[in-house]
């Protein structure tokens, strides 16, 4: 999901995941899941992210998917909702190795929307996949534009 901009972008998709009766395991940094609000992250299908250590994230959600009949995994692409020029290739991998679809959703704060707007397939060319993933989110802005680089998008 992006634009990822506010802590209210996990309010708004969690609300609009229920609606749909989605239920999807996220990513989210460690430091939310200190007691007693870790207990409800999990509860809601948190995983916590030490981004300060090299893990196997890539290769442990690979797993879930594998050992899973249904799962699903939401990730802001960014990474973070401050401003950065590049995205995480992580979503891109666990994708590709999973042999799941990316599914593009997006929050659009000025259009005061939320969707789904199909089903990209990686191809392993992630220099080649990236500008057309991110092309669909040309336009879509966050509750903090500034913080959302899309002049390359």
């Amino acid at each position: 999901m992006a634009p990822h901009t506010s802590n209210w972008d996990f309010l708004w998709g969690m609300l609009f995941g229920y609606a749909l009766e989605l239920h999807a395991h996220f990513l989210m940094k460690r430091e939310w899941f200190y007691f007693p609000i870790g207990l409800l992250m999990k509860r809601l299908g948190g995983i916590p992210v030490d981004r300060k250590r090299k893990t196997s994230l890539t290769d442990n959600m690979i797993v879930w998917f594998q050992k899973s009949s249904i799962f699903r995994l939401a990730i802001a692409p960014e990474g973070t909702r401050q401003l950065t020029k590049e995205w995480k290739k992580g979503f891109y991998f666990i994708a590709m190795k999973a042999e799941v679809p990316i599914v593009l959703t997006f929050i659009d704060y000025k259009t005061k929307s939320l969707g789904v707007a199909g089903l990209f397939y990686p191809t392993g060319d992630f220099a080649k996949d990236l500008p057309q993933i991110q092309a669909f989110y040309k336009g879509k802005e966050g509750k903090f534009p500034e913080r959302f680089f899309s002049s390359s998008i």
